[in-house]
């Protein structure tokens, strides 16, 4: 659903004033997602992502998350300026690593603006690239990324061993009681991780299971909203779950929706009135005193009866304080589930969110 939201501030800093061009193509319902054009990018609308979560272990079986995101946005400009300089696609990329034996995020930021050989995100196949960040899409189906931070590097290939996800009616995802309040999105569930994380001059193999969202939109949330809770789940049997609630300022929610597929492939999705998360446990964050809840009991109703997965996290934590790159602060944490593990987002704590 979610997060190149939390980075249209920065584009303050990156653009120019100037007259703004139109907000971008609608989403509406009935589109078929087409593959591979849809791993693509989607220039002529607003927002867009390329979001993996995922969790690994080392050969000593200790258990780490990563957060690899890569974020496509149209920024406000003026269409006939005819400088090479004009900022028509920005874009940004955010990497993490959740160690338990360390108590905090390593993360690491990229941004720029498209061409020049500094960044691109291709039409037509996955292939987004930030200087020497990268993820693509390889010609067998596979995805290979790599990312360097100060702290830590990742290089992973990451292997479908389902089919995308239609997210909604067909990947027509509502975010919002208007129509126009909506994306385009699928997700890749149980992605089969392999590769090498380096940190401290020290390489290690690594293999694990990911999680791949995909969302492009111009209009995402109303004006009552101020963040989200999202999880997804690689289940143990094979099932693949998402489940989201946007929150008002009171903490109530103002949509939910989401979905599970399960094993044998039969998918339910879920109405608004499907989802319910409640808080277990809190956690308050020593720097920007954002209090998050991080420990969540998931309530879905299914066709036959109400299941729930209480949501912990590897550790507290995990939220991700970007402020000196200019950039935002949320919680994205690797969470784990009776019967499956995935991932946790809380955004709007730290402060509400602006589209």
């Amino acid at each position: 659903m979610r997060r190149v939201a939390l980075l249209l501030a920065v584009l303050a800093g990156l653009v120019a004033a100037g007259p703004s061009r139109p907000t971008g193509a609608v989403v509406i319902p009935g589109k078929t997602l087409r593959f591979p054009n849809d791993h693509g990018a989607h220039p002529a609308f607003r927002t867009e992502w390329w979001y993996v979560t995922g969790q690994v272990r080392t050969p000593e079986g200790r258990r780490l998350g990563f957060q690899i995101t890569f974020f496509r946005t149209t920024p406000s400009s003026d269409p006939a300026n005819p400088s090479r300089f004009a900022a028509r696609q920005v874009l940004f990329a955010h990497a993490a690593l959740s160690d338990p034996g360390i108590g905090h995020l390593l993360h690491g930021e990229r941004a720029a603006r498209a061409g020049f050989g500094l960044a691109q995100a291709r039409i037509g196949d996955a292939d987004i690239a930030i200087a020497d960040w990268r993820l693509r899409r390889m010609p067998d189906g596979r995805y290979t990324t790599r990312v360097t931070t100060p702290k830590f590097a990742l290089a992973l290939i990451l292997a479908p061993t389902q089919p995308p996800l239609p997210q909604g009616a067909g990947g027509y995802s509502r975010k919002g009681p208007r129509p126009d309040q909506a994306s385009y999105y699928y997700s890749v569930p149980h992605l089969a991780v392999a590769g090498t994380l380096a940190r401290g001059g020290t390489s290690t193999r690594v293999t694990g299971e990911a999680w791949l969202d995909r969302e492009w939109s111009s209009s995402y949330l109303g004006s009552d909203a101020v963040g989200w809770d999202w999880t997804g789940l690689n289940l143990d049997d094979g099932a693949a779950l998402m489940a989201f609630r946007i929150r008002r300022a009171d903490g109530s929610t103002l949509w939910a929706g989401g979905s599970i597929r399960r094993a044998d492939g039969r998918v339910t999705t879920f109405a608004p009135g499907d989802v319910r998360f409640d808080v277990l446990r809190r956690w308050r964050s020593p720097r920007t005193g954002a209090l998050y809840p991080v420990v969540q009991r998931l309530t879905v109703r299914l066709p036959e009866g109400l299941r729930q997965w209480r949501l912990d996290p590897l550790f507290a934590d995990q939220e991700l304080d970007a402020r000196r790159a200019g950039q935002p602060v949320y919680w994205e944490g690797a969470v784990q589930t009776e019967g499956g593990q995935g991932y946790l987002e809380l955004t709007g704590y730290a402060g509400r969110l602006r589209m």
